[in-house]
Order: structure tokens, then sequence, then C-alpha cells
């Protein structure tokens, strides 16, 4: 009993174990019974996913709420809707990603699914090593301010520059350093081919993995902004990371539906400069123009809701009409010769 009631970042670890056997059971119900055979998903089981992780989310925050207090629960819901808002804004990239190496709707769930456990993992270590880092120096929490302002800045001003996938550093590493096949092998991340010098049976990568890797990679550089931001909001560890998780664990759903429309929501992105600017200036306000006193919470959730909707509403209304952007025929498969190649 002593156990389950011992701090764990200023939490009960029966609170941080009943989180994770949650993720655990919603991960292996997800890959073990919805999508034990690999198929395409269509729109309306999309939506259908993504609603049941939502209201799953919003359920464990009403719990927060209960079990923590209303400012715990108001903080949760506020870093839950922007890193919400947020991943709608990576779903482009990760269909990017996705066409770069042509990997067809019916592995995509899949390595989204692997993709999300590696990120509950990393983004952990992330949280883990920020918390360290603002419990030794409260003033770091200006450096991320600052950051989070500079980005929403930058984002609000930025054109949407293509991404340059075969370019990646880490992507051409692996190729030059791991066999990888042309072509793709199912749902498998690695096969065992013939080596074309010896003749031997040998271990090599699929353009599965790959992808997994560089959309592991983008969520690091999404988590710069997230991460921050959250912490922006509360420094309670276990807020940060369970508001930050029950987001991303219904993204691999929504994708499906959001790679279609996503063209719909170009407008978006200067509603999330715009909560990033507020949030990393509510810092500086509440220590230097309030004299240290809360910001109320509740203000910063009813802002952030506020931005969100107006952002969407207003994507939807300005792209009325449009019809999905011609991305032009299928790539195929590229070759390890391919991602080795700068002009490719």
């Amino acid at each position: 009993m002593d156990f389950f009631l011992a701090d764990w970042l200023g939490t009960p670890a029966w609170f941080w174990l009943a989180f994770l056997g949650l993720v655990i059971a919603l991960t292996a119900f997800d890959l073990g019974v919805l999508h034990k055979e690999d198929r395409e998903m269509g729109i309306a089981e999309s939506l259908r996913l993504s609603a049941f992780y939502i209201g799953v989310a919003l359920l464990f925050g009403g719990w927060i709420w209960y079990a923590r207090g209303a400012e715990a629960g108001i903080q949760y819901y506020t870093g839950f809707f922007i890193e919400k808002a947020l991943s709608i804004d990576n779903v482009f990239v990760i269909s990017l990603i996705f066409s770069y190496f042509a990997i067809p709707a019916k592995y995509q769930y899949r390595a989204l699914l692997w993709g999300i456990v590696a990120v509950i993992v990393l983004r952990g270590l992330m949280i883990a090593g920020g918390a360290a880092l603002l419990s030794e120096a409260y003033w770091v929490l200006y450096i991320f301010a600052a950051f989070l302002v500079f980005t929403g800045i930058k984002m609000f001003f930025s054109n949407d520059d293509s991404i340059d996938v075969g370019n990646n550093p880490l992507v051409r590493f692996i190729s030059r350093h791991i066999p990888v096949t042309p072509q793709l092998h199912g749902q498998h991340f690695f096969v065992k081919v013939p080596d074309t010098r010896t003749g031997k049976l040998a271990t090599a990568a699929t353009p599965l993995f790959l992808a997994l890797v560089v959309i592991n990679l983008a969520d690091l550089v999404f988590a710069l902004d997230s991460v921050p931001a959250i912490f922006a909001i509360t420094t309670d560890t276990f807020i940060v990371y369970t508001s930050n998780i029950m987001a991303i664990l219904g993204l691999r759903a929504l994708y499906f539906a959001l790679a279609a429309l996503v063209h719909r929501f170009h407008y978006l992105k200067y509603a999330l400069a715009a909560i990033l600017v507020f949030i990393g200036s509510k810092i500086f306000v509440t220590d230097f123009l309030l004299g240290g006193a809360k910001f109320p919470p509740v203000i910063s959730l009813g802002v952030t809701f506020a931005l969100i909707a107006a952002g969407v509403a207003y994507s939807l209304w300005k792209t009325r009409g449009e019809t999905v952007p011609d991305t032009g025929p299928a790539a195929t498969p590229p070759t390890r010769a391919d991602i080795s190649n700068p002009s490719h």
C-alpha cells in the first residue's frame, strides 16, 4: 500500500499506474482487436474511433478534476486542447512522409501505432528532463516562454515550405549503413533478404521502417513546441505528461480523416501561432506585471479554446468549395540508392 501512495514527481504512484494501465489497455485493444489485420481505414471509421479517443481523454480529465481539483482539471484540458490542435497541423507532415515512401493506407495505421508507442517513451523522457530543469532552476521557464513567443511569431509569418524527406540526415545515414529493400514487405519493418555479395540471408530494413523513423524524428521537432507550451500552463509533471499523451493517442485514428481534409485547415496555423504567443507571454505577465499572482486557469482554457474554434471555423469558411489538391501520381517506393542520392 505504501508503494501505491508513494510520491512520484509530485503525484501518488497509483495515479501514474492507473494512467499507464489505461494507455496500455487502449493500445492493446486497438492493435490486437480493432486492427488485428492490416486494412485501409475509411473516413467514417476514423471519425468514430477519434470520437472514442477524445471521449476517453475528456473523461480522464473529469477524473483528474474530481481527484485533484478544478485547477488541475482545467490545466489538463488546456494542455489537451493545445496538443490536439498542434497535432492537426502535424498531419500534413506525416502525410508527406507516407507519400514519399509510397506507404499504402492499409499499412499506415500500424506504422502510426508503433510511432505512438515510441512517442510515449520519448515524450516521457523530454518531460522528465524539463521537469528536472524547472525543479532546479525556475528561470528555465522564462526560456520556454520566450521560445514559445518566438515560435508563434515565426509561425505567423512563415510560408508553407515543403519537407525534403529524402535529404533527411537520419534517413541518409540509415540507408547508407543498413541494407534497405527497394519495396515494401507487407507490415514488416525488417525482413531477411539474400546479401548481394555473399548470397546469405541478411536483415534489411523496409521503406515502412524508414517512414517510422522519420515520423518519430518529426515528432521530436513537434515536441519542441508542445512540451514547453504545456509547461508554461503548469509545472505539474503528471498534468503535462497525461494531457500530452492523451492528445497524441487519438492522432493515429484522426489522421485518416484529416489527411484528406488537411487543406481545409490552412488558416489554423494562425490560431496556433496566437496560442503559442499567448501562453508564452502569460508567464512574463504573471511574474513581472502581476507580481507573481496566479493567472486564472479558466481564462487560459477559454482563450485557448476560443482561438482554436475561431481558427477551425475561419479555415472551413475560407476554403469552402475547395477540392482536394491534385498531388499527381503516386510515388514509387524509394530504393536505397534513391534515398542516398541528393537529387532525388
